[in-house]
């Protein structure tokens, strides 16, 4: 199956968790950390697996002007409905349904380690934008998706039993007060993403490691997380 296929059986279960007050990690970690990279609105901003929409209208409410795409149907379906005002396209990340350099933001938040096909969906990237055009990222951090914390206590080691290098599909399963999902992804190393922002003609300008925030930190959710990235920002300026 298919990640986006994934995305799409799971897509009920994650609209529930993620739009459930104080479950997902986009409220409760690492949203603003991640709009410290996001420039002004410009002319167009585009965004590349935009879930159920909750960055969009966030991004609207800011100011900018927002096409969202999305692979999953029932994903766009939830994002129209919220947000009825909104331009929400099912489509897939390496067949954007947009104009050759016509953006001059796009975004893909938590969304190119759940795309198959990552160095045609960053190539897609840099056609719809614009010379000097920018492209924010998050996704889960490379070490936090090849390893784990052996215990849940504080000062647990973090191991790494099989590899870091190359690439595998994961599923993380998530529950919490009676809500449960499964995220479908692909691991792939710094080195993979690095390489396919190249070849779409781009250079990297910042890399943020943010640790969990003191506010988040709670049972379950231990200080270990201020030790190890849960989550990985790049902002990549186009260039060719």
């Amino acid at each position: 199956m298919s990640l986006k296929d994934a995305w799409e059986d799971e897509a009920a279960n994650w609209i529930r968790w993620a739009t459930t007050p104080g479950h997902d990690s986009y409220w409760r970690f690492h949203r603003d950390q991640f709009l410290e990279l996001v420039p002004a609105p410009g002319a167009l901003t585009v965004d590349i697996g935009c879930g159920e929409g909750r960055l969009p209208r966030h991004l609207k409410a800011l100011g900018h002007k927002v096409i969202a795409i999305d692979g999953a149907p029932s994903l766009i379906e939830a994002a129209r409905k919220a947000d009825p005002d909104g331009d929400y396209r099912h489509a897939d990340a390496t067949a954007l349904p947009l104009d050759d350099d016509c953006a001059d933001l796009a975004v893909a938040f938590m969304s190119l380690h759940d795309i198959d096909d990552l160095t045609a969906a960053i190539a897609e990237v840099g056609r719809i934008l614009r010379i000097d055009g920018l492209f924010c990222i998050a996704i889960v951090h490379p070490i936090n998706s090849a390893g784990r914390f052996i215990d849940g206590s504080e000062n647990s080691p973090f191991v790494i039993a099989d590899k870091y290098l190359g690439e595998f599909s994961y599923a993380d399963e998530c529950s919490r007060d009676g809500l449960r999902v499964v995220f479908n992804s692909r691991h792939r190393p710094l080195d993979a993403y690095s390489r396919a922002l190249e070849d779409g003609g781009f250079v990297i300008e910042a890399i943020r490691e943010h640790p969990v925030p003191d506010h988040a930190i709670a049972p379950g959710n231990s200080a270990k997380w201020q030790r190890i990235p849960l989550f990985l920002h790049l902002r990549a300026r186009k260039r060719h």
